[in-house]
């Protein structure tokens, strides 16, 4: 009894430390930038003020979407990449790290040049694009055993193949050059209302559903055989979580482009505050990856004023050196 009233107030304290993180995130996005607002600004846009001053316009048209669209990203990938972890049984994976990403950043990069730059198309082409790779990369897993060396050289892999792919395709199609580097660097810059609603509904939909299989993700965590053990259908359940994390991935991607180790960095995170069981673990990485996202964002477009660092590259330099030291630690053995 006084285990569990120590893990309730535990939880409590990170539901209440998560909620002031995103507030504060939140707060940072809409306030600071280029053009400083003030609180009283926002005030007066948000309860029906005036909406034709320029205060209001970078309100609804910039600040608003860019950090809407930051949550719902870091949401989505946070999410991603804790259940990839744990389908495939190893913490090194992510959706930037097998590959994930780069299959959405293809299928992306295809839509570009048939003219399709937003809507609910650019989300189910970058989703069946996320779908293939985490497929192929769980088939490597199964086959030859999910180690961490297995994924990561399939991951590498398919990164540079499909890499290879969208480089050639822009080649050939010169138009879409500038739109692929924004795209391969990942930036919340362009991201409007139209483009992020469909992706929206769709992370909402994803991260629900998983929300409702936490138990099941626990079971097939333990192993496959274990998880048949115990009753489970782990080949569809396997499949089914695989493809709700990549459709969370897809949706990201088209929305923001490649952004990597926001899959990795927050479910270690919270993995170490909240412990390994899904019905804890999912919804923090939701909490988390979405606050950590905006913040990154906000200090992207801050910190290097008045030049714009795309959030991409802010990432890969913190989460570059934190999945080294893990490579390092681990010694490219299998996971505790």
């Amino acid at each position: 009894m006084k285990f569990l009233l120590t893990n309730n107030r535990k939880a409590a304290a990170l539901w209440l430390c998560g909620i002031l993180f995103l507030l504060v995130s939140v707060a940072l996005g809409v306030l600071t930038g280029a053009a400083e607002l003030s609180a009283a600004d926002v005030l007066a846009a948000l309860t029906g003020g005036e909406r034709t001053t320029a205060a209001a316009r970078i309100l609804f048209y910039v600040r608003i979407p860019r950090v809407c669209a930051a949550l719902f990203c870091g949401a989505a990938l946070a999410v991603s990449g804790a259940v990839i972890q744990g389908v495939l049984a190893n913490h090194l994976a992510s959706p930037g790290m097998i590959g994930v990403n780069a299959g959405a950043g293809l299928a992306v990069t295809l839509c570009a040049v048939c003219g399709v730059l937003g809507g609910w198309r650019l989300s189910l082409a970058a989703f069946l694009g996320a779908f293939a790779c985490v497929l192929a990369v769980s088939a490597a897993a199964k086959h030859w055993g999910a180690t961490d060396g297995v994924v990561i050289l399939v991951g590498a892999a398919l990164n540079s193949l499909l890499g290879a792919f969208s480089d050639a395709v822009v080649a050939v199609n010169p138009d879409v050059s500038v739109m692929n580097s924004e795209f391969r660097a990942g930036d919340f810059s362009a991201v409007t209302t139209g483009t992020l609603l469909p992706a929206a509904i769709a992370i909402t939909a994803a991260i629900a559903i998983l929300l409702l299989l936490t138990n099941e993700l626990d079971v097939l965590s333990l192993g496959e055989d274990n998880a048949r053990g115990l009753g489970m259908q782990t080949g569809k359940m396997r499949v089914l979580f695989l493809l709700l994390s990549a459709l969370l991935a897809g949706a990201a991607v088209s929305v923001a482009g490649l952004l990597s180790f926001v899959g990795l960095l927050v479910p270690h995170a919270v993995r170490r505050l909240a412990g390994g069981a899904a019905n804890r673990l999912l919804p923090f990485c939701a909490l988390f990856g979405g606050a950590f996202t905006v913040l990154c964002d906000t200090a992207a477009r801050t910190l290097f004023a008045p030049y714009e660092l795309p959030v991409g590259i802010f990432l890969s330099f913190l989460g570059a050196p934190f999945f080294l030291y893990l490579l390092l630690r681990r010694r490219g053995g299998h996971h505790d």
